[in-house]
């Protein structure tokens, strides 16, 4: 009976991390589904080249303050508890959401309506910049000791959960709506959607409990979480490892399923209603893929799993972009994005569970939330800036797997240094409902 309780309070833990971590994402990534319709809207310009940029770049702003959101919140989990960091994290977020879902245009007030959009997505980035190590730090902490790369996994299934929502309410959007609708008024839809983070996704992480190794970590330090400095100075070689591992993560996310609507509708001109589907079904498998890496990672190790499916996604980029780009057509996109994000998914189940052991728990949140919003800030916040970039410079629309190709070898670089974590063995029992 102690064996199921214990069970079901911990599948409890997981459903409440992950639904709150999508309500979370949602928002974030569905700006840069409209990135093309923002900038028409906030960004006006003879040049829709540089108005897109001028809105991927605001995409960008946020990701400056995602280490600033990451260290001051990450250390408030460490100090005041997982839960009331996550809870914090959705009312910042709901405020932002806000902002831009009844934010007038550029016709309505002139140069305020890209300033309101810039703080915005500051605000945003604040509060995602929190997000990813409190989210994981819950979830590994909260899984028993044999099971910690599956329900580590969850953390990115709550992310592909946003991207596929967020896809399919930008493309439910985009197929109801005129284009004269949809640039007045219709893209705000998704938005207002999204307001739902806050009674939902606080109602949800209100039933939240705290993990007991959590618990038992501050116990033992009596209350008192290292320093930033300390963190900065003592786990240096565990935050390099992390970058490394973080920044393929980051650009393979904004590069290959949050900026691939935009870069095929714009550049290969693909029908973006189309395009969206197509992106919904990758992400779907990529979904799929996810937990059951995160559980092989438990058997076999979190390097073996890393370095196959990253290698896999190196090898396969290049060639599946020039594929596409010689013949541009739907079905061929379909085919690239179900490959690559397949490699994503496997790459994906075992890293947040990997990033999260090379830290003690006293610092897991302070020290995972450094080392993956610096990354995300360096490598992943302009990704999309950088391709679209790229494209136009080099004039080839394989231009967006050179950066990819870039960022693959510093996470193998990151996944051979890492500190692999002692796997116990399963104990010969049944919990939650599937055998060890």
């Amino acid at each position: 009976m102690h064996a199921t309780n214990a069970g079901a309070s911990r599948t409890r833990q997981v459903v409440a991390a992950v639904i709150g971590n999508a309500l979370e994402w949602y928002d974030f990534i569905v700006y840069g589904f409209l990135a093309s319709i923002v900038a028409r809207q906030f960004f006006p310009s003879d040049d829709d080249y540089a108005s897109l940029l001028m809105a991927l770049a605001t995409f960008g702003v946020g990701f400056f303050m995602r280490p600033v959101g990451g260290v001051l919140l990450g250390m408030y989990a460490d100090r005041k508890g997982r839960k009331a960091a996550m809870q914090l994290i959705i009312r910042l977020m709901t405020l932002s959401i806000a902002m831009i879902a009844f934010a007038p245009n550029y016709l309505a007030i002139g140069m305020g309506a890209p300033m309101l959009i810039v703080v915005a997505r500051m605000l945003q980035g604040f509060a995602t910049g929190g997000e990813y190590a409190s989210a994981t730090a819950f979830l590994v902490e909260s899984a028993p000791a044999h099971r910690k790369g599956l329900y580590g996994s969850w953390q990115l299934v709550g992310q592909c959960l946003a991207v596929f929502s967020g896809a399919s309410m930008v493309a439910l959007v985009t197929h109801l709506c005129s284009p004269e609708a949809l640039d007045a008024w219709g893209w705000r839809i998704p938005f207002v959607f999204g307001l739902l983070i806050g009674p939902v996704g606080l109602w949800i992480r209100k039933q939240m409990q705290e993990p007991e190794e959590f618990l038992e970590a501050r116990k033992q330090a009596k209350d008192q979480a290292p320093s930033l400095w300390q963190v900065l100075r003592t786990h240096r070689r565990a935050l390099l490892v992390s970058m490394g591992l973080a920044s393929g993560a980051t650009v393979s996310f904004y590069v290959v399923l949050v900026n691939m609507p935009t870069f095929a509708h714009k550049s290969l001109g693909l029908p973006l209603d189309q395009v969206l589907l197509v992106q919904m079904l990758a992400v779907g498998l990529m979904t799929v893929v996810i937990p059951f890496s995160g559980a092989l990672s438990d058997r076999i190790g979190r390097r073996p799993v890393l370095m196959a499916f990253t290698l896999g996604f190196f090898l396969m980029v290049y060639p599946l972009h020039l594929w596409v780009a010689a013949a541009p057509s739907v079905e061929r996109l379909l085919v690239m994005q179900l490959a690559l994000c397949s490699m994503i998914g496997g790459f994906y189940g075992p890293a947040p569970t990997a990033l999260a052991e090379q830290f003690p728990v006293a610092v897991r949140s302070t020290g995972v939330s450094v080392a993956y919003n610096v990354a995300v800030m360096l490598f992943g916040g302009f990704a999309p800036l950088i391709v679209t970039w790229l494209t136009k410079v080099l004039n080839t629309p394989v231009a967006p797997s050179f950066y990819v190709l870039f960022a693959c070898v510093l996470t193998l670089l990151g996944t051979y240094c890492l500190k692999e974590a002692v796997r116990p063995r399963a104990p010969a029992v049944i919990e939650l409902g599937v055998k060890p």
